[in-house]
């Protein structure tokens, strides 16, 4: 048995395979890839071989670097398009605007940082978080990504619940849900169904 680094990389590559493949035939609905921290190459790699058109993948960084408490991971925009364009697969490419758990290494508004994800790194899609898991996302920094990308989709990627999902569809387009879905409200306890009926009652209206 190998206990080398790159066997156990090799056997989380095939868990991860393995998940995307079984879900692929499940649902109709787009599915999203995001190999953490930072790995758009490995997700895209996923997105190709196992999950096919309709998909999409969460970039945390896809332009400039934040410092996080795994270290500083860095935007990569350039390798991500050649290497989407190279696989030819139709994936959208949803990127971190000040992704949560990190901050950025140099002075950057909201704006500026959304503007490089958009114009010069070329994602499909933003996602505007709180500061971490779990944690409410500024309703305000949404609005600000808005009005300097009025045109662009934005999703928020924490923190909303039943009660605050009419506010936070107002204004984005979409948001990725988990905490929320769960007993209690804790990141880490299992999927309470009638938290997430009453979720989906309430966007609806």
């Amino acid at each position: 048995m190998c206990h080398s680094g790159r066997g156990r990389s090799s056997r989380r590559r095939s868990r991860r395979s393995r998940v995307v493949t079984e879900l692929r035939p499940l649902t109709p609905l787009p599915l999203g890839i995001n190999v953490l921290r930072n790995d758009a190459a490995a997700a895209l790699a996923l997105a190709a071989v196992c999950a096919g058109s309709g998909t999409f993948i969460r970039v945390n960084a896809h332009s400039g670097a934040m410092l996080t408490d795994q270290g500083i991971i860095e935007g990569r925009a350039d390798r991500t398009l050649r290497r989407r364009r190279e696989l030819g697969v139709p994936v959208a490419i949803l990127a971190d605007v000040l992704v949560k758990h990190a901050a950025p290494l140099g002075p950057q508004t909201i704006e500026e940082a959304a503007r490089d994800a958009t114009e010069r790194g070329l994602a499909d899609a933003l996602i505007v978080s709180g500061t971490g898991t779990g944690a409410a996302t500024d309703l305000d920094d949404v609005r600000r990504v808005r009005a300097a990308l009025p045109d662009t989709p934005i999703l928020v990627g924490s923190g909303v619940t039943a009660e605050t999902v009419r506010d936070t569809f107002a204004i984005a387009d979409g948001a990725i849900v988990g905490t929320s879905f769960k007993v209690g409200g804790k990141t880490t306890a299992p999927v309470d169904a009638e938290r997430v009926r009453r979720f989906v009652a309430a966007a609806k209206g």
